[in-house]
């Protein structure tokens, strides 16, 4: 929906107001940084999301190879097999073995933490960087989306959600020409041209036949088994000695990888000797003495039932009722829910999990969380039901991550703001599965819509908005009319559908809202309908409305206790309202009211979108630097908080402030922005392409370039990804795909580069990284194989050059110097 398009009055005599510092919160990682044109933080590339391997990919070789050559003939290949056969870390390694072939990027998208399928498409288009915040079908944006790109999207653990997937894959193949798919799951999706190729166990000993010590690491199993032996105890060879029984445990575990590594996690506490002799005994028990090797399936299961018998009653418990969880988790959401008042003994029950390999450590920026394979989990539910304690522990599971979200919004707008926001990012699938524990659950729902006005701000700030409304739509179906956060969830949803574009429910919300009768004395309350009634005056091109509700809203927030995201709401509505009536003295007056508020709150998000109102004050009043200064911070704090809305926000303000000295970055900057208002969507954007600045620029470049080189200019700017705008926004060329980089490496392959590099030997290498020297000379071999080289020599001189493309200024000496 355009908003008003009248061209701005004349520029007004600049105002004796002076610059406010840019707030600088005292804590989240420091500073906004100073006023130079050092390079923010990453923001998102183009190359994908795959995680670094955290532990080496061992055989697996003709399954590599045939899914490549299966992935090039078939645009959709599912790996099926039943669970812990490794599915996932050969997925995995094809995909990062097919980077190069995928211009945009290979992308993977776990499924095992979702349980809704309603979210599926919302789940697929956030890996991707889509926060599309219109109405229109999910499914329709991601394939406009996906339409002309080439991707890889592996879709990891679809077995629960066959339908929805299978629906979703049909449709991106079907409209989505340079799009591919790598899935796995326990059964196939059944799709036309669907490759279907069964993972089989690793290749183990014939445990009839004894084999010698030089051929048993032929076998994949024993690989395997000798590499997580050597990380478990770094002094642990194959021997002599030892080989037959190395073999026999792989027999028995029947080569399937986690039964594997879950057995030699317990070389830490046994010898090999007796990790056979125990599993030779529980082998002869579930077997009945019969020489005829068990199901695979069957397998599997008593290897992990070996491992839950061998955990001691405390960790047993634990593992139990950590199923509660929807995801991975941190330890004080553990302590809380599982815990018996003890931390420091959880502690120490969570440690030992790790080190049998129940738990799985992941380091997510500077917090460390757990997580379970999906097969260990659902073996945790199957001995938590039982107990008796799952009622309860749900229960403290929903009320932990309802407090969770009450201390998240009050500290929304705060100096915690970004930790906050990446918090509750890294938390979802518990939300999730909090608000649906609610919302379903008889006398719970007002609760679950508590829970969910809370989260407004999380989802407002984060684009969220389609998740947040069908939540919001959830509970208040849910919810007694007699609730009294009723009226504002419907303000709330009433705004988030209006920036959908779905003004009709928009409208029927705000209307049931109004209805209903304030509370005596509620100032929360009119901050909210003001900031609201703001926003949706400012999409229909009523910006003097617009401004009146918003004065509204920020006198009321500054009287109401915790209204604080409504007050500096307000102030950037204010803003834009005064932006789109010409009013550059207005605008300025409230950006820097903004300003001093940010200051004192410790707010980075709103600030930095709020920069483009700035910049356009100084820009409208012919001062150009102050206006390219500001919009620089802007993009700064925008990119601190990964919010690609604001970003947007500054390079199309950018573009307009360029176009009078540089048509081509103009064109270049509005190309940029472009590309993220396709990503972003909603009626924000579309309000913001329809001010009469956005149309004169793009006239004005055209009149200077042409219409031929302007093209060419927006094309590639539109080609950027986000972390490529904010560096043509700094005057730093976008950085190229390079097609070997370290990151193709895994970090113990790293690890060996290095060491190679340094002139050390395989035995050499093998001491300095507690490996075996088989180990070493294999991690070498996979280099080479890699990077497409004969010689180590090749190995030292390519690092060099990639040491220098990633610092080609040494000495601390910068491109600006």
């Amino acid at each position: 929906m355009n908003a008003q398009s009248n061209r701005a009055v004349p520029a007004p005599r600049p105002t004796e107001l002076v610059a406010v510092p840019v707030p600088q919160p005292t804590t989240e990682a420091g500073s906004h940084g100073g006023s130079g044109n050092s390079m923010p933080v990453r923001v998102r590339g183009k190359g994908g999301n795959l995680p670094v391997e955290l532990t080496s990919f061992v055989g697996r070789r003709h399954e590599v190879c045939e899914t490549k050559k299966m992935l090039s003939a078939s645009r959709l290949v599912t790996l099926t097999g039943i669970g812990g056969v490794g599915k996932t870390r050969l997925a995995l390694r094809v995909a990062t073995d097919s980077q190069r072939a995928f211009a945009d990027g290979v992308w993977l998208i776990e499924l095992s933490e979702l349980s809704d399928p309603e979210l599926l498409t919302g789940v697929v288009s956030a890996v991707l960087g889509l926060r599309n915040q219109s109405a229109g079908a999910p499914l329709v944006h991601l394939t406009d989306y996906l339409a002309d790109k080439q991707v890889l999207l592996v879709l990891d653990n679809c077995e629960h959600l066959l339908e929805a997937v299978a629906a979703l894959a049909d449709t991106v193949l079907r409209t989505c020409p340079g799009a591919r798919i790598l899935a796995t799951s326990r059964e196939p999706l059944r799709l036309s041209g669907e490759a279907v190729i069964r993972v089989p166990p690793m290749q183990a000993p014939d445990p009839r036949h004894a084999s010698s010590l030089r051929g048993l690491p032929s076998y994949e199993s024993v690989a395997l088994f000798v590499e997580r032996a050597e990380a478990a105890v770094p002094a642990f060879e194959l021997t002599e000695d030892n080989q037959a029984a190395v073999a026999q445990i792989c027999a028995r575990l029947d080569g399937l990888p986690l039964p594997i590594e879950l057995a030699a996690a317990r070389l830490r506490v046994m010898s090999v000797h007796q990790l056979h002799d125990r599993l030779t005994d529980r082998y002869r028990l579930l077997t009945g003495g019969s020489r005829a090797a068990p199901a695979r399936q069957k397998a599997l299961r008593w290897s992990i039932d070996w491992s839950y018998e061998l955990c001691t009653p405390q960790e047993q418990r634990l593992w139990a009722r950590l199923a509660v969880f929807a995801c991975s988790f941190e330890l004080d959401a553990a302590e809380a829910i599982c815990g018996d008042g003890e931390s420091g003994d959880l502690l120490d029950v969570v440690t030992a999990l790790v080190d049998k390999s129940i738990l799985i450590r992941e380091e997510a920026g500077d917090v460390v969380r757990y997580r379970m394979l999906d097969i260990l989990n659902e073996y945790a539910q199957e001995k938590l039901l039982p107990t008796g304690e799952y009622p309860s522990l749900r229960m403290r599971f929903q009320n932990w991550y309802q407090e969770l979200v009450v201390r998240a919004a009050a500290e929304t707008i705060s100096p915690r703001q970004l930790h906050w926001l990446r918090y509750l990012d890294r938390e979802e699938p518990n939300l999730r599965a909090a608000l649906q524990f609610f919302i379903s659950e008889p006398g719970q729902a007002d609760a679950g819509l508590r829970m969910a006005v809370g989260l407004f701000p999380f989802w407002f700030s984060r684009g969220y908005l389609r998740e947040g409304r069908l939540w919001l739509d959830r509970a208040l179906a849910a919810a007694a009319d007699e609730h009294a956060d009723l009226a504002k969830a419907l303000y709330l949803v009433s705004l988030f559908a209006v920036v959908q574009g779905d003004v009709a429910d928009g409208e029927s919300f705000l209307a049931r809202a109004d209805s209903l009768e304030d509370r005596p004395g509620d100032t929360s309350m009119r901050a909210v309908r003001g900031y609201v009634r703001g926003f949706l005056a400012l999409y229909n091109n009523d910006s003097a409305s617009a401004v009146s509700h918003f004065e509204e809203a920020v006198g009321a927030a500054q009287e109401a206790e915790g209204a604080d995201f409504f007050h500096i709401g307000s102030l950037l509505g204010e803003g834009l309202a005064y932006m789109s009536l010409g009013d550059a003295s207005n605008a300025r007056v409230r950006h820097q009211r903004m300003l001093v508020l940010s200051w004192a709150l410790g707010d980075i998000v709103y600030c930095g979108r709020s920069a483009m109102i700035g910049a356009w004050a100084w820009w409208r009043d012919g001062d150009l630097t102050r206006a390219r200064a500001i919009i620089e911070e802007g993009i700064r704090l925008s990119t601190r908080a990964d919010d690609s809305f604001g970003i947007g926000c500054s390079l199309e303000a950018m573009a307009w402030i360029e176009v009078g000295q540089d048509a081509g970055s103009a064109a270049v900057l509005l190309g940029a922005a472009a590309a993220i208002w396709r990503e972003v969507g909603g009626t924000m954007a579309n309000y913001l392409t329809g001010l009469s600045y956005h149309s004169d620029c793009e006239q004005q470049a055209r009149r200077v370039l042409g219409d031929r080189q302007f093209e060419e200019k927006y094309q590639l700017g539109s080609t950027f990804s986000v972390d490529d705008a904010v560096r043509y926004a700094f005057d730093e060329q976008p950085v190229p795909a390079k097609s070997s980089e370290i990151g193709a490496l895994s970090r113990r392959e790293g690890q060996v580069a290095e060491l190679v590099a340094e002139g050390l030997t395989n035995r050499a290498i093998a001491a300095k990284l507690f490996i075996s020297q088989r180990t070493a000379q294999g991690h070498v071999e996979r280099i080479l194989s890699k990077l497409g080289y004969t010689s180590r020599t090749q190995i030292a001189t390519w690092l060099i050059e990639q040491r220098h493309q990633q610092n080609p200024y040494p000495e601390g000496r910068t491109h600006h110097s």
